[in-house]
């Protein structure tokens, strides 16, 4: 086999692994009933891969293929240690049988995002065990995007295991009275996903495309199981919404743009028009809950045909709903940035100010970059240098880095009127 015939292996490894590692890690617990073991024999059969389709060509289905390879796997160890075996006797696979034709059962990939996000494990706990297993990230991705040590998170990922495995966390959708809680955890997780992608916490890029899609994956996931369930059909709007702005926000040299001066025409209408589709179903039925809520803002955002045609009163009033129901600091914080629009900086400028006191946003450089751009509109230039500088400080991409100080510069030279929201 030849160099570009090993290439193209290689490529459909790759793309396997990005779209089928979810499903077939999944499959897998299921069998295995062990996350260690189930994720070890899924990297073996993406290693078995390589080699067999090189041989073999790529199958027609790479993903019963490997769903096929990693199973077996995983019966195998439970055969050699012989300590399962009369607990799995329907999932045994004949040895005649010369492949498994994986069927696609989306209540797999449910339940392991369940299981990742079971309200006995820390938050932190549950997002690592969702980028590590449902996403398929390594430790050290996660480790990056969250500024932590390689060992730490391993360390963190390595708990998260043995407690779901000493506490004997079942692998299954919740129940129906348990299910509001569980959700609630899956739907943030999914969420923090997008969000750590949307605006990269680190690096020399804006976007991290591969968080993004895999947060899409998920709540489409979500959605197609639970077609019903309005907070997951919120989740998703809102993420189509805001990711169908990704083209826009930066410029060919790489600068970030704000909100108002992205070219509308380029944003993705496709998922403009599936987005704002689902925010009307997620706020039927009721009172709406805070992703039905968010998803009507970013629609408010989104459907507007210029900028200065958005309805920052009803984007007031939509705030206040979400605060009502999710008292977040930093939904606070950006009510306030609307207020500022609609009452003006002074008005904002006590608002932004009071949050300063909560430990929560200690580290969150939009708080510092929001109260920088208020002053600078009052003419507080000295003051705005500060803050401006605070954020700076607090920034890790380099991208948002570089808009923050051609900000400062921008203030300092000459008090440049505000641009509105960042991108």
């Amino acid at each position: 086999m030849n160099a570009d015939d090993t290439a193209a292996v290689r490529l459909a490894v790759a793309d396997a692994h990005r779209r089928e590692w979810a499903r077939v890690l999944a499959a897998t617990v299921r069998v295995a009933r062990d996350l260690d073991l189930a994720e070890e024999c899924v990297q073996d059969a993406y290693v078995s891969a390589m080699d067999a389709w090189l041989g073999q060509g790529v199958p027609a289905n790479p993903g019963a293929w490997l769903t096929t390879a990693a199973q077996r796997r995983a019966l195998n160890a439970h055969k050699r240690a012989a300590t399962l075996r009369s607990k799995l006797p329907l999932l045994v696979v004949p040895e005649t049988t010369p492949e498994i034709e994986a069927e696609d059962i989306p209540d797999d990939r449910l339940r392991l995002v369940f299981t990742c996000c079971h309200p006995a494990l820390a938050r932190e706990a549950q997002l690592a065990l969702t980028l590590r297993l449902v996403c398929g990230l390594t430790t050290a991705e996660i480790a990056h995007a969250f500024l932590v040590s390689e060992p730490t998170m391993a360390a963190r990922v390595t708990r998260a295991k043995k407690k779901i495995a000493a506490a004997g966390i079942p692998y299954r959708v919740p129940s129906t009275e348990e299910l509001p809680e569980r959700l609630d955890a899956v739907l943030t997780v999914v969420h923090l996903v997008f969000t750590t992608g949307h605006a990269a916490p680190t690096g020399a890029a804006l976007v991290r495309a591969d968080l993004v899609d895999h947060a899409l994956d998920l709540a489409r996931i979500l959605c197609a199981l639970m077609p019903d369930e309005r907070e997951a059909l919120g989740l998703l709007a809102q993420l189509l919404l805001h990711d169908a702005r990704r083209a826009t926000r930066v410029d060919p040299s790489g600068r970030m743009l704000l909100l108002e001066e992205q070219d509308r025409s380029r944003w993705d209408t496709v998922q403009i028009a599936d987005g704002l589709r689902l925010v009307r179903a997620a706020l039927r039925g009721g009172r709406p809950g805070r992703f039905a809520l968010q998803s009507a803002i970013a629609a408010l955002y989104t459907e507007t045909p210029t900028y200065a045609d958005t309805d920052w009163r009803q984007l007031r009033d939509l705030y206040d709903l979400l605060l009502s129901v999710w008292p977040s600091p930093v939904v606070a914080l950006n009510r306030a940035v609307v207020v500022s629009m609609l009452d003006g900086p002074a008005a904002a400028l006590p608002l932004v100010e009071a949050l300063a006191a909560d430990p929560r946003l200690a580290a969150y450089h939009y708080l510092p970059a929001t109260r920088a751009d208020l002053l600078r509109r009052l003419g507080r230039t000295q003051e705005a240098d500060v803050a401006y500088r605070a954020a700076i400080a607090l920034c890790d991409n380099a991208v948002e880095r570089e808009f923050l100080r051609s900000r400062l510069h921008s203030a300092r030279a000459n008090g440049a009127a505000y641009a509105g929201p960042t991108a």
